[in-house]
């Protein structure tokens, strides 16, 4: 039982440090650009991760299939990133938090892993309640066009579902190890970013010890913590339990935004956070259950990838 409980906690530390990723990301690009606050985050992580394989007494080498499965994913998950800080820095962190968890629904339906012969009717009925959520929440507090910020996190929830979908589809079959191929992918996401700070990498001199405080959260514990946490987690117990606990990351999004950030919900935007949260739950639990009803799979990957913050 201590067991469980440790592992939940731990799980629940992981969704509540991703949901505060939005307002620590909207914070971080209030004073600096969004490509700078992305190199040094992926810098920090990468140099993190670096020291954590060091520091291994055996398998430091990287293979040839985390190399290259490490290169792709690099390049979209930097692409994801991009989107979500572009995202949060013009929008509320509670919309990007809801908005982002689309992801769960609209996973499996790229996914060929997840799906079998078909994915049943009230999982789409699941993702139609997402999307109502959606527009509830672009709403505002009345039906206007959608803001920027919004529209870029729908954008980055379909990048990461393909994304998602990817590192299942490259990772199936081989045998790759979780700390090298995020430092690949942290790696490449910072030689990615390199070239477009080149003349603005100065301005990191002048950020405050607030500044370094968000970035540091960001890379250190968003980043590398969230995800070694995560692994370490879903292998002493379930990746449903898993799944179910990490999906709370949106409310802690909610949470933090509107008790850290000041930000706040009106009618429509608090209805269609609640429906956001009942329709992944949803969806979740119908493609749960339809991959379980199949035949023998490959174990479920949906509780360790899909959930990522910003």
């Amino acid at each position: 039982m201590s067991r469980v409980r440790s592992t939940d906690a731990v799980l629940l530390l992981v969704a509540a440090v991703w949901g505060s990723s939005y307002l620590a990301a909207k914070t971080a690009t209030s004073a600096l650009p969004v490509p700078l606050v992305l190199f040094a985050r992926y810098g920090i992580s990468a140099i993190a991760c670096l020291a954590l394989v060091t520091a291994r007494r055996t398998s430091r080498r990287f293979t040839r299939d985390e190399l290259r499965v490490g290169a792709v994913l690099g390049v979209t998950q930097a692409a994801v990133l991009v989107l979500e800080t572009y995202g949060v820095a013009h929008t509320s962190a509670a919309n990007a938090g809801l908005i982002i968890s689309l992801t769960v629904v609209l996973t499996p339906l790229l996914d060929r892993t997840s799906g079998g012969t078909g994915l049943p009717p009230r999982y789409f009925a699941a993702t139609g309640l997402c999307l109502l959520a959606v527009a509830l929440l672009m709403s505002g507090s009345g039906f206007h066009r959608p803001g920027a910020g919004d529209l870029l996190m729908f954008a980055a929830a379909l990048v990461r579902a393909a994304h998602v979908a990817l590192v299942g589809r490259l990772t199936a079959r081989r045998s790759v190890r979780p700390l090298h191929l995020t430092t690949v992918q942290t790696l490449v996401g910072a030689a990615l970013f390199a070239v477009p700070v080149t003349g603005t990498l100065g301005r990191l001199g002048r950020v405050d010890g607030a500044g370094w405080a968000q970035l540091l959260y960001l890379a250190l514990f968003c980043s590398v913590f969230a995800f070694l946490a995560q692994t370490w987690a879903v292998q002493r117990g379930s990746a449903s339990r898993a799944s179910l606990l990490l999906g709370t990351e949106p409310v802690w999004a909610v949470a933090v935004g509107i008790g850290l950030g000041g930000e706040h919900l009106t009618v429509l935007t608090a209805l269609g956070a609640a429906l956001m949260v009942a329709g992944t739950y949803w969806g979740q639990a119908v493609e749960r259950d339809h991959r379980t009803a199949g035949t023998a799979r490959a174990p479920d990957r949906s509780a360790t990838v899909a959930a990522t913050g910003v």
